[in-house]
């Protein structure tokens, strides 16, 4: 049996906003800062960006201002080999913008979002025959937040009779629910997709008072539905829950420069492993090396190690593995 149910052969299509993004550089708080870098960001194109870092024909499924800044994001993803087919241009709305504002502990982020072309997404979206060959679709719980037709659109593709399996990423983002009850929403959200990943500390900041206790069994008694379930525990660690089975892989040590970008990553590398090997443990050894990719730069979407390189760090013997510093 596979770990991921795949009815059929064909792309992942990743579904949600890219925006652009400005950053200080050099990293620096926003108050004091003289330079700004122009990148893009975005969850769902991240993780198609990785998949196709990693051999893995990947789709992004969005909408885009006609503006300089959504010819900006295009171009950048397409030019990571994702195909952009099924990118809409708006005519009306605007792209997204968001600013991270590096600080002594950790970096925030400003959005400005409102009103975007990728906020007026909705069910119809999946009509596209961009979708007709999808043997994945990975979509984020930052979808919902944005607008109601964007929450629609999540609840359709997550559909009982839908002709691929989907993948889903809790990514809770405070910010964008506001008064809202996120957890009410991202729960039978996560409930009705067949693999789900999650921090612990998210799903403890989300559903805390539902969790029997502070770690990933926890998680998995909430969420029983899933095929597949990814519990991530920040620097020390990764499970994986696959039917009555479960997987942990240690994470390597990792020089952080920011962090903003590596829970995609891992989605992206933890997907690819998947699909690739349909080895829990290779997956999540892949999943955390693609994150430290991510960890070690600036920008959401770093360079993977040399596939020579990884390969021998997926099929490492475990005491290697947990002594490895990246």
């Amino acid at each position: 049996m596979r770990t991921v149910p795949t009815p059929r052969p064909g792309p992942v299509v990743c579904v949600g906003e890219t925006m652009a993004a400005l950053a200080p550089d050099p990293a620096a708080p926003l108050d004091t800062a003289e330079r700004l870098r122009l990148d893009v960001a975005g969850a769902e194109s991240n993780v198609a960006m990785y998949l196709a870092d990693h051999g893995v024909p990947a789709r992004w499924v969005s909408a885009l201002g006609d503006d300089p800044f959504g010819r900006r994001v295009r171009e950048r993803i397409a030019a990571s080999g994702v195909d952009v087919s099924g990118v809409r241009t708006d005519p009306a709305r605007p792209t997204g913008l968001l600013v991270k504002n590096p600080g002594t502990d950790a970096t925030s982020v400003h959005y400005y979002r409102t009103g975007s072309a990728a906020s007026a997404l909705g069910p119809g979206t999946l009509d596209q025959p961009a979708f007709r060959d999808a043997a994945l679709v990975h979509l984020t719980g930052i979808t919902p937040a944005l607008s109601a037709s964007c929450r629609a659109l999540v609840e359709r593709a997550l559909r009982p009779e839908r002709p691929y399996a989907v993948s889903f990423d809790v990514n809770h983002r405070p910010a964008l629910w506001g008064d809202e009850p996120a957890a009410e929403v991202l729960r039978p959200l996560a409930a009705r997709a067949d693999l789900v990943l999650v921090g612990l500390d998210e799903a403890q900041a989300l559903w805390g008072a539902a969790l029997s206790d502070d770690g990933p069994d926890a998680v998995r008694e909430l969420l029983p539905e899933p095929r597949v379930l990814v519990v991530k525990d920040g620097p020390r660690a990764a499970t994986a829950y696959v039917g009555p089975d479960t997987y942990t892989v240690r994470a390597p040590k990792v020089r952080v420069v920011e962090p903003v970008g590596a829970g995609d990553a891992f989605a992206g590398g933890f997907l690819a492993g998947l699909l690739h090997y349909d080895d829990p443990v290779r997956a999540l050894r892949l999943g955390h090396l693609t994150a430290a990719s991510a960890l070690r730069v600036l920008t959401d979407h770093g360079p993977l190690p040399p596939t020579p390189r990884t390969r021998d760090l997926l099929e490492t013997d475990e005491k290697t593995w947990n002594a490895l510093s990246l």
